[in-house]
């Protein structure tokens, strides 16, 4: 069987925010990540765990270092091609759900579809099968006020991954939700990495969510350990 290649490589990566004290976040942090890897970044709040999402995922921009996803240098790209990349690669799950009141689950769901031009019927029809692999398949045509958290966020999780993501990006998604319907969230990332070969980076700081991933990279104070 061949060995999975590497989907991510970071090299050197750095980020200080100015300010009368300017805050040092990341000092120097090389990793890689292979294709179809679960792996949760973890750390103490102010660790830096979130900066590093932020920056492997185009939110924001490093002072220093190298971002290569798929053998492309992603630091050098311009912002106009950042976005194309961000809709071509990547899919995003937050803390917040982001769903629009006005939307029922199938619309919020095949909404990144239509903003692509993609025809209405085409979107639809994809945004319902999204929905029942994250089984709520009965759920289409309910609003955000007819769902619990747990339902919202996997809404979320069905929109994340409508365009076919190379890299799904979860930034504490289960920080809003207890810890039956966390358990359940973190086994629906199992199940899409297992039956997709999802590659999926989590960041999280409770514990007991390294169960669920092939891999933990624990950072303290901007650095790896």
């Amino acid at each position: 069987m061949k060995e999975a290649e590497n989907i991510i490589v970071v090299k050197n990566l750095h980020k200080t925010y100015p300010g009368e004290v300017p805050l040092h976040v990341l000092k120097g942090v090389s990793f890689s990540v292979k294709e179809g890897e679960f792996v949760a970044i973890m750390g103490r709040s102010g660790s830096g765990k979130s900066t590093l999402l932020h920056q492997l995922s185009l939110l924001d921009n490093p002072d220093e270092g190298e971002i290569i996803v798929d053998n492309k240098e992603l630091t050098t790209l311009s912002d106009s091609e950042k976005t194309k990349f961000r809709l071509q690669y990547f899919g995003y799950v937050f803390q917040e759900y982001a769903l629009l009141p006005e939307f029922t689950a199938v619309e919020a769901v095949s909404l990144p579809l239509i903003l692509q031009h993609y025809p209405m019927k085409e979107s639809r029809k994809r945004a319902g099968e999204m929905l029942n692999m994250v089984q709520l398949g009965d759920r289409l045509d309910h609003f955000p006020s007819e769902m619990s958290g747990g339902e919202q966020q996997r809404v979320a999780i069905a929109r994340a991954l409508i365009n076919n993501p190379k890299i799904l990006f979860a930034d504490e998604p289960c920080a809003n939700l207890d810890s039956e319907t966390s358990e359940i969230i973190l086994e629906l990332f199992r199940k899409l990495n297992e039956k997709l070969n999802q590659t999926i980076i989590l960041v999280t700081h409770e514990p007991e969510d390294k169960k669920h991933v092939d891999r933990v990279i624990q950072m303290k104070d901007g650095i790896l350990q």
